[in-house]
């Protein structure tokens, strides 16, 4: 009988082991996720088959649907190229939106009027459109509260500031459904350096920013 026991929790052990590796990058379904979060998820895991290298120079571009070389980009690429799976066009909405409240967006490049060359490009622009035309979810060190679909900034020198002009090293990802080796944490497709990766990331670096921008559910 002892052995049975034994045989038996032995069993048991061996079921958590294989459900705690199964949920590494095992995605996960919620019925609260819109249809629309779940397409820009899969536009995000799609975006880690480009072989892209980070290059942050300047490049000319047309408007609208402007591009940068598909091999290069930088971590606002990456938000960029994968909303435009969803048909929208951040560099044409960003434009409009300055060109109607220039004022209200950063004045930290010495620009008098907006550039639609770069402007959507940049962090600080995208988290001062995604406050006036997304959701500003709480910042918490819940993961929980990162839904699929839910847009992060950080800052990656760590300083205490969260404006947008103390900010000094922005950094934006994409949360996705996939989780860490221990399920605890939703993984982020995000470029830091490497080109497009899914990393648990989320609370490695100071969050300045938590988003959601899905135009259909607003």
């Amino acid at each position: 009988m002892f052995k049975l026991i034994k045989i038996v929790c032995g069993l048991l052990v061996l079921l958590v082991l294989v459900d705690s590796v199964a949920a590494q990058n095992t995605p996960t379904t919620s019925s609260t996720t819109s249809a629309l979060a779940q397409k820009l998820n899969k536009a995000a895991l799609d975006r880690l088959l480009a072989n892209v290298t980070y290059d942050p120079a300047y490049v000319s571009i047309k408007y609208p649907m402007g591009d940068v070389p598909a091999h290069m980009g930088v971590c606002s690429d990456v938000i960029i190229r994968s909303y435009r799976k969803l048909g929208l066009d951040l560099q044409e909405l960003v434009h409009k939106d300055m060109r109607r409240a220039f004022g209200k967006y950063p004045k930290r490049w010495g620009l008098k009027r907006p550039y639609k060359n770069i402007d959507h490009r940049r962090v600080a622009n995208l988290r001062v459109f995604l406050t006036r035309h997304g959701k500003v979810l709480k910042i918490s060190n819940k993961a929980a509260d990162y839904k699929t679909g839910d847009l992060v900034t950080w800052d990656l020198a760590g300083t205490k500031p969260s404006s947008l002009i103390h900010t000094k090293l922005p950094h934006i990802g994409i949360v996705t459904d996939r989780r860490s080796a221990t399920g605890a944490r939703p993984l982020i497709v995000h470029n830091i350096g490497r080109g497009p990766k899914l990393e648990d990331i989320l609370f490695q670096y100071k969050i300045t920013g938590h988003y959601r921008y899905l135009p259909q559910n607003q």
